[in-house]
């Protein structure tokens, strides 16, 4: 055994003595540096090139940004591509493009711009369906925007996107980083739209649904003035709009809302009602103080004299400001006694300083008419001594019916002439043939209806009546002359003397030639009526020729019977002193038969 053993401790001692250390230390230290390196390896971050890893900001400074990517070296990105980031800071986890492991330089080589391109579209896809609100450079302006770098994608700002307010200069946004909401996506095209006032406008919002939640008719809010318009003023009430309407800004009436605010005055404004969602609020700025009706003398009473100025004009009538907020209406009815209502604008002016009399007055429900006929006195009250029956006046021509003329002797004296008192001789079908609106004529008083404030007036009774002196010029079987004034189916008008009409029916018109009558013509005609009561002259102009045709049969007719028959001696009255020459007559005839009768029996011999 023993010699088995110092063999084999031989043995050992021979190898260990022909065995190569060198070559046995460098085989060991290659698998130990393999072991290091596999080792180190394992604590790096396994890259290649051409793909997007996240890498760590280690630093920044102006021109570049160092960036960990768990490589054996850090990578180097250019500041400029992180400029749509401002608020980029150490720290900071960002995506990178690895362009190159190792350039020239050993240096590994990054970059942002690449990372974002690579993944932008579905980050743009991904940000519109979650609503997200994402940042963006403006790089540039363009027709109608701006262009904005957004998740490495170019997209369009409408000028209309930019704020809710309307934007001028769009220079002043360029290289500015904002916040932006993805509105619209073409994947077509690849076109990207995004809008800055979306995200402005669910601010605001949200700050109205929390001021919404908290408002209370009667609270008393702070505002801004936002608009000024002709109907009022809007008011900006922090996030929440709200209208004063223009009735709403004064006690007193306002014509302009300009003249009491401008846009940008800071006031103090009450709510007076809002809608069941509160999107329209009405607010007041006059409830903030006292109503000027409270504040107005309490000794006014009815019929007491009141000055005061024209503010508004209608139809109807005028407003009238008698103190600061208090406003009585003149009715165009209290203007003038004169009964013809005109537009209140012929009486007053805007502006027009007036004196007038307080008819009515309610303070509980602040109103107050007022009259201005009251200062002068009522012309009816004497009307039965200025314009008694019988007595004469001028008076103006103001308006026409079928039946009449109105007019008026003075304002607020007004009366009718009926058609049939206008003329006593002339046919009048109209007014309008005998006067004209605005004409003045003279009337005969002839009734007075005090109650209903008429007077009944007439014109021909300024003239005694021409038909008992017509009756003797125009008697029956009279010829007269006449000038055809008017021609229908039915018969003829005609005018004789003294301007008296006449009346011809078609039958008695007919004429001698059978020639047709014609207006102007003038014709001799034959009274055949003439009635003085109903004021009516019938005339014929056939019974001048037809009685004139028969005037010579009857002549000769006559002529015949008289030949016919010996001529009688005339006939008289005899009286007692006639009875001697009747003897002698007798005697003398009886004498001068003898000769006679005594020739002819010499001749019968």
């Amino acid at each position: 055994m023993e010699t088995i053993e110092n063999a084999r401790i031989m043995a050992e001692n021979l190898s260990l003595q022909n065995f190569d250390w060198d070559a046995f230390e460098n085989e060991a230290q290659g698998k130990q540096n393999e072991e290091i390196v596999g080792k180190y390896d394992q604590t790096l971050s396994a890259i290649k090139d051409n793909e997007v890893v996240e890498g760590t900001v280690m630093s920044i400074n102006k021109r570049e940004v160092v960036v960990s990517v768990g490589f054996k070296s850090d990578g180097i990105v250019p500041a400029a591509e992180f400029r749509y980031n401002p608020d980029l800071k150490v720290g900071d986890t960002v995506e990178v493009y690895v362009e190159t492991q190792e350039d020239k330089n050993g240096q590994l080589v990054l970059s942002h711009k690449e990372a974002r391109a690579a993944r932008s579209w579905d980050r743009v896809n991904e940000a519109l369906d979650n609503n997200e609100v994402v940042k963006g450079y403006i790089k540039c302006r363009t027709k109608g925007g701006m262009i904005v770098d957004i998740l490495g994608t170019e997209a369009f700002l409408p000028g209309s996107q930019i704020d809710v307010k309307p934007i001028h200069d769009y220079d002043v946004f360029v290289g500015k980083t904002m916040e932006f909401k993805i509105v619209k996506v073409n994947p077509d095209f690849r076109n990207v739209v995004v809008s800055h006032k979306a995200l402005i406008e669910a601010e605001m919002e949200a700050q109205k649904q929390e001021i919404i939640s908290h408002l209370e008719k009667g609270q008393v809010l702070e505002g801004t003035v936002k608009a000024v318009m002709p109907y009022g003023v809007f008011m900006d009430l922090g996030g929440v709009d709200g209208l004063i309407h223009i009735t709403d800004l004064s006690w007193g009436r306002v014509s302009d809302p300009n003249e009491l605010l401008k846009a940008g005055d800071k006031i103090n404004v009450v709510i007076l009602d809002f809608d069941d969602d509160k999107k329209r609020i009405a607010l007041g700025l006059k409830q903030l103080t006292p109503h000027p009706w409270e504040a107005l003398n309490a000794d006014l009473k009815v019929g007491d004299k009141i000055g005061g100025k024209v503010v508004v004009m209608a139809d109807y009538g005028a407003f009238v400001e008698v103190a600061p907020g208090v406003e009585g209406l003149i009715h165009v009815s209290e203007m003038s006694w004169s009964q013809h209502l005109r537009s209140a604008n012929d009486f007053l002016k805007v502006g027009q300083e007036v004196e007038a009399v307080i008819l009515t007055l309610d303070r509980d429900e602040r109103k107050m008419s007022l009259g201005l006929k009251q200062l002068k006195n009522d012309p009816w009250e004497t009307i039965d001594t200025k314009y008694a029956v019988g007595t004469r006046h001028f008076a103006k021509v103001r308006n026409f019916t079928n039946f009449g003329v109105f007019v008026e002797i003075e304002e607020g004296v007004d009366g009718l002439i009926h058609i049939s008192d206008l003329s006593w001789t002339k046919k009048i079908k109209h007014p309008n043939e005998f006067t004209q609106i605005g004409a003045e004529i003279e009337v005969a008083v002839l009734e007075i209806d005090k109650e209903n404030r008429r007077l009944s007036l007439g014109h021909k009774q300024l003239e005694e009546n021409p038909w008992e002196e017509l009756a003797a010029k125009y008697g029956v079987d009279t010829v007269v002359s006449g000038k055809v004034a008017e021609v229908t189916d039915k018969g003829a008008v005609v005018v004789l003397e003294d301007g008296v009409e006449g009346y011809c029916t078609a039958r008695h018109l007919q004429k001698e030639d059978k020639g047709a009558t014609t207006v102007g013509e003038e014709m001799n005609f034959k009274v055949i009526e003439f009635n003085r009561d109903a004021k009516r002259i019938l005339l014929s102009h056939l019974r001048t020729w037809e009685e004139r045709k028969e005037a010579p049969v009857k002549e000769v007719k006559v002529k015949k019977e008289k030949e016919a028959q010996p001529e009688l001696p005339k006939m008289e009255k005899t009286t007692l002193g006639d009875l001697g020459a009747l003897a002698d007559l007798h005697a003398s005839l009886a004498a001068a038969e003898k000769p006679a009768k005594k020739s002819k029996k010499e001749s019968a011999e």
